[in-house]
């Protein structure tokens, strides 16, 4: 009789802590819903010449504060220029001269789209491209200028 009890306690221990390793491994993987929130959210592009390591599922955000996810990166075979797909949420419009930059954290962290609302009236629709951007600094490139200005001096 007691050697049941305790299977069954060990037993719901073991469920929660793979609940918990599943928990923690969704929180890592950036998926904080399962629908696909397509009521919730508007969708927009922008160009950049350089995304960096910018990878889908990354954030956007405005002020540190995560308004969005990046969900689609592709060559655009006209330009050749890196098109971003972001999903933002319909709580935040943002006006049609708004910018973005792609942007890290820290020296070394993950890269994320960084959004500057603009001054005009009129806001970006769902489809809608974000024109002024701004590309991510390549940390290789800054210290290949930085190396190269060392040795002509």
């Amino acid at each position: 009789m007691k050697r049941s009890i305790i299977d069954f306690w060990v037993g719901i221990f073991v469920l929660l802590g793979i609940v918990c390793v599943v928990f923690l491994s969704l929180k890592v993987a950036n998926i904080t819903s399962f629908g696909s929130g397509s009521n919730n959210d508007y969708t927009l592009y922008a160009n950049f010449s350089n995304i960096g390591s910018l990878k889908t599922g990354a954030p956007v955000k405005v002020s540190g504060f995560t308004v969005g996810r990046v969900v689609g990166i592709g060559l655009d075979p006209k330009t050749y220029q890196a098109r971003i797909v972001m999903n933002i949420d319909n709580h935040y419009h943002f006006s049609s001269d708004s910018s973005a930059q792609i942007l890290t954290t820290g020296l070394l962290g993950e890269q994320y789209v960084g959004l500057e609302s603009g001054a005009d009236d009129s806001t970006l629709k769902n489809g809608d491209t974000i024109t002024l951007t701004s590309s991510a600094m390549v940390l290789e490139q800054l210290i290949g200028k930085f190396m190269t200005n060392m040795t002509s001096k």
